[in-house]
């Protein structure tokens, strides 16, 4: 399978774009659109940022690969699905944000692909309000001690499970059905 690229190289990649969005927005934007059924294109920034005039990312690219490496990692069914967040040696108030920002890109990308109702289960629409919540959320007073450190590891694995779950309402869910007819 694929490696994803660091967060850092998804952030030069972005730049050389000419992209606004953040390495950790962009990722949860593209995974939005993934889950939404959106598609695996390649042309996936001008998309997921809804903006027809951005090229495609160039073949094995960073970006190229983030693309690939995430699509790959949602349909495996190993739950080897991970987010693309700044390193872990970065301070705990960044990595928080970079979290939050990941929801805001999700739900952007999610709805531009599911649309205004997705075939959403009761636990994947409970995800998703929770994704919100998240999505608007700003880092405030952090101790960057163990507790905060442990508190940030269980949102983010609360964030990837519910991503895996959002994408089996939305493709694996459909994709199933339609094998059985």
């Amino acid at each position: 399978m694929q490696e994803l690229p660091t967060a850092d190289e998804v952030a030069a990649a972005s730049r050389e774009l000419g992209l606004a969005a953040s390495a950790a927005e962009l990722h949860g934007a593209l995974c939005g659109w993934l889950c939404g059924d959106g598609g695996d294109l390649a042309d996936w920034p001008a998309r997921v940022l809804a903006d027809p005039s951005l090229p495609a990312p160039p073949p094995g690219s960073a970006l190229d690969r983030l693309r690939q490496g995430s699509a790959a990692r949602l349909d495996d069914g190993e739950f080897a699905f991970q987010l693309v967040l700044d390193d872990d040696d970065a301070p705990l108030h960044q990595r928080a944000q970079a979290l939050f920002d990941w929801c805001r890109g999700f739900l952007g990308g999610f709805g531009l692909a599911a649309g205004a109702s997705p075939p959403l289960s009761e636990e994947g629409a409970e995800a998703l309000q929770d994704l919100g919540k998240l999505a608007g959320a700003r880092v405030q007073d952090i101790d960057e001690d163990e507790e905060d450190e442990s508190a940030l590891s269980e949102l983010e694995e609360f964030v990837r499970v519910a991503t895996l779950l959002l994408h089996g309402d939305c493709v694996l869910g459909p994709r199933h059905r339609r094998r059985l007819n």
